[in-house]
């Protein structure tokens, strides 16, 4: 029998680990690290950000684990408020662009969903700026829609739209990890911030989490022709084509990294079923939940007539998968918490679809 040791829970690929959420998110920092090393990039790690729940021990986890992260060139500096921790994480995309003996560095901004709205015009400036070609910006949100632990029910989805990041929602600690990989690809390529979305009953839980393998990577699409210059940060640079480059070329290629690496997916049945469910996030799981009590297995939903399709960035939506999805369905349910973020879009997109082709669709709004 090998030598058993706390630190495991970092080191062993490709096996169960028991992780806390904040030590989840250490673990996604050593798992970026790793599959840069494996593509011959020579980068660092740099996270900051200011606790609070359920993001609170988030600070911990770090400090504790930092023997490991300093092995792997992560260093964890927390920050004196939200927005100056956002503006060091900026900073940090520009490694590259002085001399440095790193080809990049990836960041991570973390904050409770009150930070995000302090932060708003850090994060905004920040993403409007970019993220370098070997660097990517992660920024994790803790979302408290039970106000468990703040004056008032809040979710991040609007702020992040307000400043033009995508959001990924996942609904596990698997999905944490899986998606914060994700986010780091997409961020790459696209030059933006990425948010990851977590709430209570996803990040405040210990559980055992199966941990990914080297092997599995994002794609990058070929069907998108990158702007000249590219998309990532550069110097010198001006508001006004930081806009253009913005609105006019990272958000559509967003769309494209999206569509090629099947961010969404059917998780039960698949389209043109009478009425497909679609969800995202915490929600997924209460959707789950809700088909296992009324006791409707995969088998019994497709004669039923049911789909599940699971929204993994829920903003920007991407069009042509979910077009796909819920083209010759009769009703479309959305089930997402608090206040609608995918249900606003999906009606938007079907707006001037032919009557016979366009689907009712439910949600906050029936």
């Amino acid at each position: 029998m090998r030598p058993v040791s706390l630190e495991d829970k970092y080191l062993l690929e490709g096996q169960p680990v028991f992780l806390s959420g904040a030590q989840t998110i250490v673990r996604l920092a050593l798992d970026q690290k790793r599959r840069d090393v494996d593509a011959r990039l020579n980068t660092a790690g740099y996270v900051s950000g200011y606790r609070g729940s359920p993001l609170g021990g988030v600070d911990t986890a770090f400090w504790n684990a930092s023997s490991v992260l300093n092995a792997h060139d992560i260093h964890f500096e927390p920050g004196l408020n939200e927005e100056i921790a956002a503006t060091a994480v900026s900073g940090s995309q520009q490694v590259a662009s002085f001399d440095s003996p790193y080809d990049g560095a990836f960041g991570i901004w973390y904050g409770k969903n009150p930070g995000v709205d302090r932060a708003a015009d850090a994060l905004k400036h920040a993403n409007a700026i970019g993220t370098a070609k070997h660097g990517g910006v992660l920024a994790i949100a803790g979302d408290d829609p039970g106000a468990a632990s703040s004056s008032l029910p809040n979710q991040c989805d609007h702020a992040f739209i307000a400043a033009l990041i995508p959001i990924l929602s996942p609904s596990s600690l698997e999905e944490v990890i899986e998606f914060g990989l994700t986010g780091f690809a997409l961020s790459r390529y696209t030059g933006l911030w990425v948010g990851l979305k977590t709430v209570s009953d996803t990040i405040e839980c210990t559980r055992s989490v199966l941990t990914p393998v080297r092997t599995s990577r994002c794609v990058t699409p070929n069907d998108f022709e990158l702007p000249s210059g590219g998309l990532n940060i550069r110097w010198p640079d001006d508001r006004w084509s930081q806009d253009e480059r913005l609105l006019k070329w990272r958000l559509p290629a967003a769309h494209a990294f999206a569509r090629v690496n099947g961010i969404d997916r059917f998780t039960f049945g698949d389209k043109g079923r009478r009425v497909t469910i679609v969800t995202s996030g915490k929600a997924y799981v209460d959707v789950r939940q809700a088909l296992d009590e009324l006791g409707i297995d995969e088998q019994l939903a497709n004669a039923l007539g049911i789909a599940v399709y699971k929204i993994g960035m829920v903003w920007p939506l991407e069009t042509e998968r979910i077009r796909d999805a819920i083209e010759g369905a009769e009703e479309v349910v959305v089930v997402e918490e608090r206040r609608g973020v995918i249900e606003p879009q999906l009606k938007d997109m079907t707006y001037n679809w032919p009557a016979n082709r366009r689907p009712v669709i439910v949600g906050k709004r029936d």
